[in-house]
């Protein structure tokens, strides 16, 4: 955005300081001036500005002006475009809005008799074309250029149409199916029907908002024109410019919230400017509105405002006297805000809040535009005092035990985007029509709040596995946010992913790919740092529709904790790895956090390493095919032999005499006294438990 001091000194001649401090103070204010080019004796400097989206107001003179005003405690003049008194008419010019939601204000000037021709001397004895020049503006003829000017000078966009090539009158609407439109820059657009148009009785005039239509454009050979002036939702002028592919100097005001109120002031000044070179008004200015935006914009509530919250949050200033109600007042005032003091108190205001700052909401937003114009440099440099401790989140401690057990099972913690498309959120949603859509997206990949933490997951293992890095183990500990606009529900959720091969345990084992039970592990000793009565895995039936889609319906498993479903995890389905073009195995997974911290954490208990001799002994068992580990491993611990300290499987291996029915398995086992040596009777009577104890398995001694 650009800004000349000279049309600033036009609105405030008693300026106090020179262009260079203008900028550095009006740069602590929040109103950055990042470059400062001298324009020449009598022309001042033009400011190269930055000005914040939320800060529409000042993106214009007048606005910047404003902010001056309210640094140097100068009165600001209004605006003023005195007209001619209009012609009587026997009927007003007809405007109706049909789309109130998008449209709230319409206003409509009707002039005859004009003629276009090159901008005149008309204001504080400067042409328009001397600031257009300095500012590199084109000039295009007197309609085009007041439009411009209006914008430039108080950041109000408006158009202008020959009248004569409107048919009836104005109707502000949705675009017709099929409807089509041939815009100013001379492309024939095929409209939506969500767009937002301004419209004759027959057909679409404008894009509302954005651009107007080719038909209706001003010429040298218009007589009559029709002025428009309006307020446009911020949502329908941007979703319509996205449509189309279009950024102009309208829509980029519109779509961050225009004044409400400035429609019939920008319409006066765009008339003053095209009568200059004659013509007339006829009829009174037509105005539009919608009591549904008022109320969102020029008609909000006041804010209830104190001065004891400005100093508790503000703190100590370098000023003894500090910020009296009288500064807050004066800055109140001049950025147009009206104060009016609660009953009984004199430091306690209801503000009414200007229709151009729609930034402003709460209390603490007017206590900050109490200190920006105070100067933040004007506060001391102490902190405010905290009497109390810094409290984590409930479950912070159990947060820490997941990350720490990852950690250590060599997985990387990573971070992933909050947004997700609808597609994405549709395939891993937990629950169905639970899925939170942005108001104002910024792109389709990234339209809703993301329902799982799957999909940001499986981006980042495939952005890694399409760079060459070959072996990837990634977790992220989450929000993720399901229900509806009207509410939205957080809770913390844990993804992980893996894929490549595992390295190198020993000389004897080559590095192997990652596969299902290695990820079952290490769900496994998440689970261990938590105290369940039971933790089990199992699936259901492919065509069930109960498996989760992105999950292999046969390579995959459900976690449930006492009943509970805590999660699941698998192999990547062969589609969905496919479409990220996925070669090699992915697994990935996710656990419901919130449902697992409610369980208590698992102490671990410490006991002393016996100094005495361990004494192993190997069983060689032969087992038939339907029977698992998971029985013997379970008749082992019925023992409850202290001495037995551990069990394992240590080879499992096919043998064709053995047949078709059975397999041999080779159980490891691992007995210790915490006080003496074992003697060798002990070990053959705990060897005996040990063969029955399996035998009743199922299993028997290899002769």
């Amino acid at each position: 955005m650009n800004i000349l001091t000279k049309w600033l000194r036009a609105y405030l001649p008693e300026l106090p300081a020179d262009d260079a401090q203008l900028a550095e103070d009006l740069t602590l204010r929040g109103i950055a001036v990042e470059g400062v080019y001298d324009l020449g004796p009598g022309n001042g400097s033009l400011y190269e500005m930055d000005i914040t989206t939320n800060r529409v107001d000042a993106m214009n003179h007048y606005g910047v002006a404003r902010e001056a005003a309210a640094i140097y405690g100068l009165a600001l003049p209004p605006l003023a475009f005195p007209l001619p008194e209009p012609r009587a008419t026997t009927s007003p010019f007809s405007v109706r809005i049909e789309a109130d939601d998008a449209c709230g204000r319409f206003t409509a000037r009707v002039l005859r008799g004009v003629r276009i021709s090159d901008s005149r001397d008309w204001f504080s004895g400067a042409e328009v074309s001397t600031y257009f020049a300095l500012l590199e503006q084109k000039c295009i003829s007197s309609a085009v250029d007041a439009t411009n000017f209006a914008w430039l000078a108080m950041g109000q966009p408006t158009h202008a149409f020959d009248l004569d090539k409107i048919e009836g009158g104005i109707v502000v609407r949705r675009a017709l199916k099929g409807e089509k439109l041939k815009t100013l820059d001379g492309v024939e657009r095929s409209l939506d029907p969500e767009d937002l148009v301004v419209a004759d009785h027959a057909k679409a005039l404008a894009l509302a908002g954005v651009m107007g239509g080719w038909d209706t454009m001003i010429t040298p050979a218009t007589t009559n024109v029709l002025v428009e002036a309006a307020w446009f939702d911020p949502m329908a002028v941007r979703r319509t410019a996205r449509r189309h592919g279009l950024h102009t100097d309208a829509s980029h005001r519109f779509e961050r919230g225009a004044d409400f109120n400035a429609a019939p002031l920008a319409s006066a000044i765009v008339s003053s400017i095209i009568l200059a070179n004659g013509g007339h008004i006829e009829g009174d200015l037509v105005d539009v509105q919608a009591a549904s935006a008022h109320a969102r914009t020029a008609g909000r509530q006041p804010i209830a405002l104190a001065l004891s919250e400005v100093h508790r949050l503000l703190g100590a200033t370098v000023d003894k006297e500090g910020i009296t109600a009288a500064t807050v007042e004066h800055v109140l005032t001049a950025l147009g805000c009206g104060l009016a003091p609660q009953q009984g108190s004199a430091s306690a205001w209801l503000v009414t809040l200007p229709s151009w700052r729609l930034d402003i909401e709460r209390e603490i937003d007017l206590i900050e535009e109490v200190a920006r114009v105070y100067g933040y440099n004007g506060f001391r440099n102490t902190l405010p005092s905290f009497g109390e401790g810094v409290r984590a989140l409930p479950w912070a401690e159990s947060e820490s035990v997941v990350r720490r057990t990852l950690l250590a099972a060599g997985f990387h913690e990573a971070i992933a985007s909050t947004f997700c498309s609808t597609a994405e959120a549709a395939l891993t949603a937990p629950q169905p029509g639970q899925i939170v859509p942005l108001g104002n997206p910024l792109s389709e990949e990234a339209g809703v709040l993301r329902p799982s933490l799957v999909p940001g997951m499986l981006a980042m293992i495939a952005g890694n596995l399409h760079r060459d890095v070959s072996d990837v183990r990634l977790f992220e500990l989450g929000t993720v946010f399901s229900g509806s606009t009207e509410k939205v529900e957080e809770r913390p959720a844990l993804a992980f992913g893996a894929a490549g091969s595992l390295p190198e345990q020993g000389p004897l084992h080559a590095p192997r790919l990652i596969e299902f039970h290695d990820i079952k592990g290490v769900v496994e000793q998440v689970l261990a740092r938590f105290q369940m009565r039971s933790v089990y895995f199992d699936r259901f039936p492919a065509d069930s529709g109960l498996m989760p889609a992105w999950l292999h319906p046969y390579r995959a498993a459900r976690v449930a904790a006492d009943g509970l479903t805590v999660g699941w995890f698998g192999q990547l389905h062969p589609a969905e790895a496919a479409a990220r073009k996925l070669k090699d195995p992915v697994l990935v997974g996710e656990i419901y956090v919130d449902r697992l911290y409610k369980f208590a954490q698992r102490k671990p208990a410490a006991r002393e390493i016996s100094r005495f001799q361990p004494v192993r002994r190997d069983f060689s068992l032969i087992l038939d095919k339907t029977i698992a580990w998971e029985k013997i491993d379970q008749a082992l611990a019925g023992l409850r032999i202290p001495e037995l300290v551990d069990w394992r499987v240590r080879e499992v291996f096919h043998d064709a005499k053995l047949g078709d029915r059975d397999y041999s398995l080779l159980m490891g086992t691992t007995f210790q006294a915490p006080d003496r040596t074992l003697r060798e009777e002990e070990l053959r009577s705990f060897q005996e438990q040990v063969v029955e104890a399996v035998g009743k398995a199922g299993a028997r001694l290899r002769s």
